[in-house]
């Protein structure tokens, strides 16, 4: 008897077909000599009803054991559903309970736990309903990110977690080191001996592949990046981790008007195979977390992209009447209430800033002709705000040097990143997503420790 799972039972499941599924009890009901176990593979979001009657020979048994929470083996015979809400259902023929879970103790009972207490259950919230949804979408994300740069010839790149240099100069880094904290050695000059550390100089963990993705676009063209990066933030919001996923495509021969075209075509690719492989999941969040999901997928997917400039939008918010709590000013970056005033009631979809000040973007943007300001780009949406950052590179090696030094780094640091523009430089661009404030848009969560399995915040690396 072949055993199924319960997704493509409901799916493609017939009546008289003998099958076997495998799962955890979600509910167990018993009515007049029979019982109801509803069980869930974790393969769908809705569960699969088998009944059992009397005549199972340890039907009694099953029925002390199969609680909530407990793993289940159900063998039998697809009948058509008497009830409402599911086309078939499986009449069980044998049953086996894998593994018990005590009813009196087992955290997930039939009833709405806040996502607060699930965090506390890191280990046994993927069971939930919501969570569940969430890692099937999150799962559909990266494999359509996959699929998106592969069929365009994109090279997947694995750059490195550990590096030596700040990509961005973006705020803390987390420090790696294998010297003895309790007794560090020191140099003459009382600071800290490197030279006895394993890599013989400061290490970090990575906040971006983009300078290495920027190495391999410079021999095989187009390349992308998608893996762990890391932020030593002491921020402790809904919007924050310390350990996230990002996705960087890095393309040669490339101008920013193409990187804003690969970054509409590659949002809207993933919105819609999102919807055409998780439909249900994502009705689920539409009716239970946000019922603008659908919307927000449908805005993307089907508008095209406003496109203007930094100037023109920080002309357009000083006209508006809103009044906002961050100051709006040529030369200031924008805030997310600006993002989102632009996005959400300005232009009603995705809008894509260009040609920040200089002063604002970091040292290797390309330098526009009035130095004024650098061919950077920001894909802003509704409901988020920024959602995707990028920018044509500085290939030339003069202005790159001068904007090295003129935002205070040695360029000795760098000396790798700026023999690619001694030998064979080219035009090229790229940009950054990060993966969970991705599918914390897509689905509606709010809080964006609810879509990785294992969040890494300050205070808290459980499990």
């Amino acid at each position: 008897m072949a055993t199924r799972r319960i997704a493509e039972v409901l799916r493609s499941g017939e009546p008289n077909e003998a099958i076997a599924v495998q799962g955890w009890v979600r509910t167990k009901r018993e009515l007049k000599g029979f019982a109801f176990v509803e069980v869930n593979d974790g393969s769908a979001l809705a569960s699969l009803q088998a009944v059992l009657n009397q005549d199972l020979p340890n039907y009694e048994e099953v029925l002390k054991q199969a609680n909530t929470g407990a793993s289940i083996e159900i063998s039998g015979v697809l009948v058509p559903s008497q009830g409402k809400g599911q086309r078939i259902e499986l009449q069980a023929q044998s049953v086996t309970v894998y593994g018990e879970a005590d009813p009196e103790s087992f955290p997930l009972q039939k009833k709405r736990h806040s996502f607060e207490f699930l965090r506390t259950i890191g280990h046994l919230r993927p069971r939930t309903n919501t969570l569940g949804a969430v890692f099937r979408v999150r799962n559909a994300c990266a494999a359509a990110i996959h699929e998106f740069f592969q069929e365009r010839g994109f090279l997947w790149v694995h750059t490195p977690v550990i590096t030596a240099s700040d990509c961005e100069g973006a705020g803390e880094m987390f420090a790696v080191t294998n010297l003895n904290l309790k007794q560090v050695p020191l140099t003459d000059a009382k600071e800290i001996d490197y030279s006895q550390d394993f890599f013989g100089r400061p290490a970090y963990l990575t906040v971006s592949g983009q300078l290495e993705a920027e190495i391999m676009a410079m021999a095989f063209s187009n390349v992308y990046t998608f893996g762990p990066t890391f932020r030593a933030e002491n921020s402790n919001t809904s919007r924050h981790l310390a350990e996230f996923w990002m996705v960087e495509p890095e393309m040669a021969f490339c101008d920013l008007d193409g990187d804003m075209d690969l970054a509409e075509a590659f949002l809207k690719h993933i919105f819609k195979t999102v919807l055409e492989r998780c439909p249900e999941d994502m009705e689920f969040f539409n009716q239970r977390i946000d019922d603008t999901v659908l919307a927000t997928a449908d805005n993307i997917i089907n508008n095209q992209f406003e496109r203007l400039t930094y100037t023109d939008a920080i002309a357009l918010l000083e006209k508006c009447d809103r009044k906002f709590e961050y100051p709006v000013e040529w030369g200031l970056d924008l805030q997310s209430e600006h993002e989102r005033y632009l996005a959400e009631e300005v232009f009603k979809k995705p809008v894509i800033l260009t040609d920040y000040p200089t002063q604002i973007k970091a040292f290797y943007m390309r330098l526009s002709d009035d130095e004024k300001t650098v061919r950077a780009m920001d894909i802003l949406a509704p409901k988020i705000g920024e959602i995707i950052g990028g920018s044509q590179r500085e290939e030339r090696l003069d202005v790159l040097e001068r904007r090295i030094k003129a935002q205070g780094l040695d360029p000795e640091i760098y000396w790798w990143y700026l023999d690619l523009r001694r030998y064979g430089t080219v035009p090229h661009a790229g940009f950054g997503l990060g993966f969970e404030r991705l599918v914390q848009f897509m689905t509606g969560m709010t809080n964006i420790r609810d879509v990785i399995p294992f969040p890494r915040t300050p205070l808290s690396a459980d499990f």
